[in-house]
């Protein structure tokens, strides 16, 4: 049986990592205008790519667990 992913949790770590890059451009655009502004960009950027992180290793843990879960089925077979 092959891992299931879960393609939502991908999907929102899409999402976080396009805002991010957005607000990194944006930062890239605002620094000489407006340091202050390119900065809360830069600390919301981050954020997002945070919670990008966290969801990519949300759906490797459970591929990892579900790939265990395969090699104990398959040893409790043999």
């Amino acid at each position: 049986m092959p891992s299931q992913i879960n393609t939502d949790s991908l999907k929102k770590a899409e999402v976080s990592a396009t805002l991010a890059k957005t607000m990194i451009t944006q930062a890239i655009e605002q620094s000489a205008a407006n340091p202050q502004l390119a900065e809360e960009a830069l600390k919301a950027a981050s954020t997002e790519i945070a919670q990008a992180q966290t969801m990519i290793s949300q759906v490797q843990s459970t591929i990892q667990t579900q790939q265990q879960q395969q090699q104990q089925q398959q040893q409790q077979k043999s």
